[in-house]
């Protein structure tokens, strides 16, 4: 039972605060820290005094659990990414507003705070969660809608990730104190005023809006937290759904009110008839209540005529009232003047009303004259349920792009519908065509004229038809029965009184919602010119130049530039647009080409190693690249773009027949294998085993001993004020080696030396895939010992440090002598030790000494290389991390793709920062890594130990020699 107790202590998520009052506190590195209230923090111990991480900034402190504010765990990730923190205060002190927000469907409607806090823009939701992988911070993906379209920084793209699909400069990622729900509520004034009373927050129910009995005619925007409406306010009546089947009974944008004393007369979408002049006129009804501004005057009524014979366009005094295509097609009557269509009359309509209505197949006979080429071309409507419809067909099968020829339509019956059957008219006189239904033949002159780009169009296109324009996405690209061209089913951004579900003629062809269905030729659609057009896919190799990059530029520069260290290395690299820039899966030259060069010169001898321009052109010209494009002008001005390494890249692709170098994702060892044979220069190393001759290699891989080591000390307990939390004697531990340990180890169960000491040693650390790691952590030592590595060297006693002459496999992990360390000893030692019973059965071997008569103790200067780089990876990323002086603080982090700018077509923007806080980590020892609380590392300490990829050392004396 203890062990399941365990198991779920250990998967209990870490408490988060929120810090109530403004603190200092004393930490005996940082000096006095200032808590601000509101920063957000992370639970790393219990009780009345728990550590704390600070995430704002990435701190460790000890606080009074009285000044700490519990966040719910379901509100953690919304409050997280929120900079500022009053504003997590507030937003922590109504948990029902961000659960709201939270809960909010994918297309809701939204006002996203976009410049100065009461500037606001019309968004639609696309995206809830992280960004990035493996983060919780809840960020709000938003594309924006309206004047604010093209503000954005992205097409739904981060980092390179798609997270939703939008046009490009469309989308935002914010938090969500930047984002307020949009509501329908009242009054359906304009955005300016809508945008007004969300900026005030003030819920309006004034008698212009609101009549005696309850009734509302106008729309209104509110925020999410408006308080409820009280017992006399009026309850909404729910909008209709419409299928292809069904009358319209929906408008756009329209939302009715009823009170409970008295009910409207007509509903929206109703049928009715007024008469109108000599005849009887009809139509849907579209608006019914009070006028604004004029309550005493009675209810009127907003009419969607069926004929031209209108003159209303949905607005009064300035304020819009219902939504109409054409101001042809509206009028507004007093509701006495008004009455309900008789049944009889719905399924009879009379001769006087004029609709022009597309039915297939076409009809070849002839008919009245086509309308002008000018005439709109939009819907293709079903006929309706008295006309007598063709044979059925089997339903097409949905397309994405053009088909061949189907064959022409079958003759027709004698009982197909006649061209005077489709055009009715009044004495003769036609009235000018609905903006909502077009004629078959309308089309006539579009076959004749200029062609819409149907090969530029594909399902997911965003297209506009008609004009003034319809906007919408392409849901369907097909063809349907008795159209002889391509046709595109468009989901619109409006509802359509003409509109569908996504069926033609009881055919479903895709769905969406009810009236937002439009069937269209689809050489009438023509792109959405809201937006610009999409960026056409590139080859991102070539792409990647100076012409292209032209603001992105480096400079070459000629003469050698030693590297500078200290403040004025941090000065120089520290920043955005810093370091080399990345580019297309470069991650891992970047940050191995920044580790070599940027603050060390001990690898600069390959910058001149003697070549031939006229018998090895591809050598001469990759030494020149790497020397005066790329290694110079990062030592002189901290910045290389990325079409300089892009032109190293295409050398090593060309002199290895590998594709892959200017594309794909490739290992740091891989790539200087290849740059070294590339500029034929000698191996960095030289390594004999027992039984072989010297071989040469650039890089050695650390092997791990067979068990990881667990260290065996007694624990003392950290002090209580200690900057580094430790974790106490009874809590699970982390799995720890340095890199002095593993090479030891590695060396010593594989008989290697080293036949010279190295000037630089790039080691890769132990890795098995991406998921399993045999150690929780790599500590990079500081200083490598490897005299004891060296061939042919003296070497000391380890217990008497007098020449040794034997060494012992089996002894290094003795327990009873310093387990874990290389054991040599001198003949007199080695009998001693190897004569006890329990190492009786070693075996130790002869070690080589220079031929003297060495006596007495041996006195020498131990052979130590320096650490001055750390590449790291995690998901296929490469970081760097670089030491630029003397001081234990004195490192910085590279990343070539820390931020981009635009989209696919776009470009990485490199950071280099400084991270003194490294430096008190790598101070520690193996057993003092090991009892540190993970959860306590901060973001750039657990990369370089739990990440860690290859260490970079140095001998800067012989590095001088070399």
């Amino acid at each position: 039972m203890s062990g399941a107790h365990e198991q779920t202590r250990k998967r209990r998520p870490p408490k988060m605060y929120l810090i109530s009052t403004d603190l200092k506190v004393q930490d005996q590195l940082e000096g006095t820290i200032r808590l601000q209230r509101g920063n957000i923090c992370q639970e790393q111990s219990r009780g009345d005094h728990p550590w704390v991480k600070v995430l704002d900034n990435d701190i460790m402190v000890k606080i009074e659990k009285k000044f700490l504010l519990e966040i719910p765990t379901d509100l953690v990730g919304l409050l997280e990414p929120v900079s500022d923190p009053e504003t997590r205060l507030k937003l922590l002190s109504n948990p029902g507003k961000l659960q709201t927000l939270a809960a909010s469907p994918i297309g809701a409607p939204l006002w996203v705070q976009t410049g100065q806090v009461d500037e606001l823009s019309e968004a639609e939701l696309k995206y809830i969660g992280p960004l990035t992988r493996g983060s919780s911070a809840v960020f709000f993906g938003v594309q924006l809608k309206g004047s604010a379209a093209g503000k954005g920084v992205s097409n739904g793209s981060f980092k390179g990730n798609r997270l939703f699909i939008c046009p490009e400069a469309c989308a935002l990622f914010v938090p969500v104190s930047q984002i307020r729900l949009r509501h329908w509520h009242r009054s359906n004034g304009s955005d300016a005023h809508d945008r007004a009373r969300e900026r005030d927050n003030i819920h309006r129910s004034g008698g212009n809006n609101q009549s005696s009995n309850g009734q509302h005619s106008s729309r209104h925007i509110s925020f999410a937290q408006h308080h409820p409406v009280g017992p006399h306010q009026p309850h909404i009546l729910g909008i209709l759904p419409r299928t292809a089947e069904s009358a319209p009974i929906a408008a756009q944008n329209q939302v009715q009110f009823r009170g409970p004393a008295s009910p409207l007369p007509f509903q929206v979408g109703q049928r009715v008839c007024f008469p109108l002049e000599d005849t009887v006129e009809r139509g849907e009804v579209r608006f019914c209540g009070m006028l604004p501004g004029r309550s005493s005057s009675g209810l009127y009524v907003g009419v969607l005529l069926d004929a031209p014979a209108g003159n209303w366009d949905g607005h009064y005094k300035g304020e819009k009232l219902c939504h109409l295509p054409s101001p042809l097609y509206g009028l507004l009557l007093p509701v006495t003047k008004v009455s309900s269509e008789p049944k009889s009359l719905r399924h009879n309509p009379p001769s006087q009303i004029s609709i022009l209505k597309l039915l297939p197949p076409p009809i070849a006979k002839s008919g009245p004259a086509s309308p002008p080429a000018s005439a709109l071309k939009v819907a293709l409507m079903p006929p309706t349920k008295q006309t007598v419809k063709p044979p059925p067909l089997p339903p097409p099968k949905p397309i994405n792009k053009p088909l061949p020829p189907v064959p022409p339509p079958k003759p027709r019956t004698p009982t197909s519908p006649t061209a005077t059957d489709l055009l009715q008219h009044t004495n003769g006189v036609h009235g000018p065509p609905s903006p909502l239904r077009s004629p078959d033949y309308g089309d006539t002159a579009g076959e004749n004229g200029e062609a819409g780009p149907e090969g530029e169009l594909e399902v997911g296109s965003m297209v506009e038809v008609n004009d003034p324009p319809l906007f919408g996405v392409v849901r369907w690209i097909g063809r349907i029965s008795g159209i002889s061209e391509l046709v595109a089913g468009i989901e619109l951004d409006q509802e359509l009184s003409a509109g569908t579900d996504g069926s033609y003629l009881g055919e479903r062809h895709f769905r969406c919602p009810a009236n937002k269905g439009l069937f269209v030729k689809l050489r009438n659609c023509r792109r959405d010119s809201r937006f610009p057009a999409p960026e056409t896919p590139v080859n991102q190799v070539e792409r990647c130049n100076s012409i292209a990059f032209a603001e992105w530029g480096s400079e070459r520069v000629e003469e050698h530039t030693p590297p500078v260290d200290g403040d004025e290395a941090r000065e120089l690299y520290q920043g955005w647009k810093r370091g080399i820039q990345g580019h297309l899966n470069s991650c891992y030259l970047d940050a191995t080409l920044f580790s070599l060069f940027s603050n060390c010169s001990s690898a600069d001898w390959v910058l001149f190693w003697p070549s031939d321009p006229e018998t090895d052109q591809s050598c001469s010209q990759a030494q020149d690249l790497l020397r005066c494009e790329i290694v110079n002008p990062l030592r002189r001005f901290g910045y290389v773009c990325a079409s300089k390494t892009m032109a190293l890249r295409r050398l090593l692709e060309a002199a290895n027949s590998d594709t892959g170098f200017t594309n794909q994702e490739k290992d740091p060892e891989e790539f200087l294998n290849k740059l070294f044979q590339l500029l034929r220069v000698e191996p960095l190393l030289k390594i004999r085993s027992m039984t072989h001759q010297p071989q040469e290699c650039h890089l050695y891989q650390l092997f791990p001993p067979s068990l990881p080591p667990s260290p065996s000390s007694p624990l003392c307990p950290s002090p209580i004020d200690s900057p580094i939390p430790l974790s106490s004697p009874s809590s699970s531990r982390m799995r720890v080696a340095s890199v002095q340990a593993l090479l030891e180890s590695s060396f010593l169960h594989a008989g290697l030396k080293f036949v010279e000491a190295p000037s630089s040693l790039l080691l890769l650390m132990p890795r098995f895939g991406k998921d399993f790691k045999m150690f929780d952590a790599i500590l990079p030592t500081l200083s490598l010992d490897i005299t004891d590595l060296l061939d042919d060297t003296l070497r000391q006693c380890s217990i008497c440090q007098a020449v040794a002459e034997w060494e012992c496999l089996q002894c290094y992990e003795d327990p009873d002598i310093t387990p874990g360390h290389l054991k040599q000893y001198c003949q007199t030692c080695n009998t001693q030790v190897h004569s006890h019973r329990k190492r009786a059965s070693h075996s130790p071997a002869k070690v080589g000494v220079p031929v003297e008569p060495w006596t007495g103790p041996l006195h020498c200067t131990r052979q130590r290389m320096s650490l001055f780089a750390v590449t790291c990876i995690e998901t296929s990323h490469y970081v760097s991390f670089v030491k630029h002086g003397p001081l234990p603080t004195d490192w910085l982090f590279f990343d070539s793709m820390a931020d981009r700018e635009g989209g696919e077509n776009g470009f990485n923007i490199p950071q280099v920062k400084a991270c003194p806080e490294v430096g008190r980590y790598l101070s520690l020892s193996e057993e003092e890594l090991s009892r540190v609380d993970p959860a306590s590392l901060r973001e750039s300490v657990r990369r370089l130990l739990c990440d860690s990829y290859m260490c970079l050392y140095h001998s800067p004396e012989l590095s001088l020699y070399k």
